[in-house]
């Protein structure tokens, strides 16, 4: 049995690694960086951060290195030549990989000194500069043409559907967007009116932040396909963003509507006048290169728009100065 401290040597260091909370959207967009810059495989690590580590990551502390739990131990152990971080416990994980020798890449604002990491990969409306910071608009994700085409194929009972087949992504409240059930309702049925004027099929989908009170009423709304959780069986989220002739997203999730956005499809943006802070920027952004509407009771013409693709064109720049 090796010491501990000591790699093994029948489980090399993979190339590369992906480390975060466990948290969907920070996985997807640490994974989707890998697959990009075709670091794939990159396992994940997951990380079970310690109160202290929930406390003050990424800011370094005494028995950090022992304060994210034993998948990160081996990590440490044995360190990937290349880590990739998202989030807070995921940036103190690659902060101290780094120390390691692993060449690292923190992808969301760290809030502390960018130059604790190779690189970060910042959304722009959080204003972070720096000569090693790459800003993109929105976050990182995997869709793009050969996704878009796999999520067909995966789900093509959806092309049944009479066009416009019109996608609608619901989040929930939190802290930047919060409206309530009344206007909830209010927006869903004039979603649901729009649809039924346009002669086209509503395929609804709910999110791990969806009230429970907004999944009955996604369930009562008489979509073509409405999925509200896990009893009504596989997620068909990749299906709805393949299929789509038209996308409505509610405002809450930076993530969701930048995955709607890198379809090519038009999107419309439920509740905006509700949101505030950071993601507000984001939508704003989207909104004056016209590439997202505020949804006002009719659906966005549906046609082909040019896709908001970051995750390809970070790769890019990434790829040199990472991958010598």
């Amino acid at each position: 049995m090796p010491q501990r401290g000591i790699p093994c040597m029948e489980r090399p260091a993979p190339i590369a690694a992906c480390l975060t909370d466990g948290h969907a959207g920070n996985r997807r967009q640490a994974e989707a960086l890998a697959r990009a810059l075709g670091l794939e495989p990159a396992p994940h690590v997951p990380l079970q951060p310690s109160p202290m580590a929930k406390t003050w990551s990424p800011r370094s502390f005494p028995g950090a290195r022992r304060a994210l739990g034993p998948a990160f131990a081996e990590a440490l152990a044995a360190p990937p030549e290349i880590a990739i971080g998202c989030g807070r416990q995921g940036a103190l994980a690659t902060r101290l990989l780094r120390d390691a020798g692993s060449r690292t890449v923190q992808i969301l604002d760290p809030r502390i000194d960018p130059a604790h990491w190779d690189w970060v990969i910042a959304p722009a409306h959080d204003g972070l500069s720096g000569p090693n910071v790459i800003s993109l608009e929105g976050s990182l994700n995997e869709v793009d043409d050969a996704w878009l085409d796999r999520a067909r194929a995966d789900f093509p009972q959806l092309g049944w559907f009479d066009a416009p087949r019109v996608a609608l992504l619901v989040g929930g409240p939190g802290r930047h967007w919060d409206p309530g059930e009344g206007e909830f309702a209010a927006a869903l049925e004039s979603v649901r009116r729009a649809v039924l004027a346009a002669g086209g099929s509503l395929m609804a989908t709910a999110s791990r932040r969806t009230p429970d009170s907004w999944r009955r009423r996604l369930a009562e709304a008489g979509a073509a396909l409405a999925w509200t959780g896990e009893q009504d069986g596989v997620n068909p989220y990749r299906g709805l963003l393949g299929w789509a002739n038209v996308i409505v997203c509610t405002a809450d999730s930076v993530n969701m509507l930048s995955e709607a956005c890198a379809t090519r499809v038009p999107v419309g943006v439920l509740g905006m006048d509700r949101l505030h802070g950071r993601p507000r920027a984001f939508v704003e952004a989207c909104v004056r290169r016209g590439r997202v509407h505020p949804f006002d009771g009719a659906l966005p013409e549906a046609g082909e728009v040019t896709p908001l693709r970051e995750t390809a064109r970070v790769a890019a720049i990434l790829r040199p100065r990472l991958l010598p």
